[in-house]
């Protein structure tokens, strides 16, 4: 059985040619899996960058059970490695659909001196090398192991940094939607003001006009609940707002 292959990307943000349904200026909110029962399940790309961490260190036990010669967990290890670099190719292909800002923050995250995307290719090479060789049995099984687990530390490290980054973007791109949610929300409000200002004009001269503004005063009185409606509309947005926040 091969090993599967990690794509050749070096770490590069954008690399991927996988294609997602985004928002381009909106961090992907979520993404598609199979869970191991069959049933569909949504992740955040938040939560897809946290369970990487999982992944790899079940990925370790995984091998070194394999490397023991249970053909088990050799499959099972197979199997998270090919989850384990899915999520990855799609963590790396967030930045095509990220302002200017955002984009930067990963990219650097991953590409700049010092970052994750070389650690986590290593890691995913290394077990994808070690399960061919468990599976051959070849001599070189336990240094294989050996290298990989020294390498735990590392990954661990580098999966950390790459979460909080995701974390980071999230939280901006929350906090700058809920801002434009409040302004949305402040204009909603001016108009509501100046409907019921016009509402009690209305009224005024409905009633003015006696007997011939009596559809008028309908009018001004359906007009006033409207804006009433509107109100409390409003006050439920900025409520919903605040426990976003």
């Amino acid at each position: 059985m091969a090993a599967h292959p990690v794509p050749a990307h070096s770490g590069i943000p954008g690399a991927s040619a996988h294609p997602t349904r985004a928002p381009a200026a909106v961090l992907p909110a979520a993404t598609t899996h199979k869970t191991g029962a069959g049933q569909a399940e949504e992740m955040s790309i938040v939560n897809i960058a946290a369970r990487q961490r999982m992944l790899s260190q079940r990925m370790v036990l995984q091998t070194v059970l394999a490397a023991r010669g249970s053909a088990l967990h050799l499959q099972a290890a197979r199997a998270s490695l090919a989850l384990f670099s899915a999520s990855q190719t799609r963590l790396l292909d967030t930045p095509r659909h990220l302002d200017e800002a955002g984009a930067s923050l990963i990219r650097r995250t991953y590409e700049a001196p010092g970052g994750v995307g070389a650690t986590i290719d290593a890691f995913a090479r290394q077990v994808g090398t070690a399960l061919d060789l468990a599976e051959r049995q070849s001599p070189r099984t336990e240094e294989a192991l050996a290298r990989l687990v020294d390498g735990t530390d590392a990954v661990l490290d580098a999966l950390n940094r790459a979460t909080t980054a995701f974390d980071q973007l999230a939280r901006t791109q929350s906090d700058a939607m809920m801002k434009e949610l409040a302004g949305i929300v402040a204009s909603i409000q001016t108009v509501a003001r100046e409907a019921k200002v016009v509402s009690f004009n209305a009224q005024v001269m409905a009633a003015r006009a006696g007997t011939h503004g009596r559809e008028f005063a309908v009018v001004a009185n359906v007009l006033s609940g409207i804006t009433n409606e509107i109100d409390g509309l409003s006050l439920q947005a900025v409520a919903l707002a605040g426990r976003h926040r």
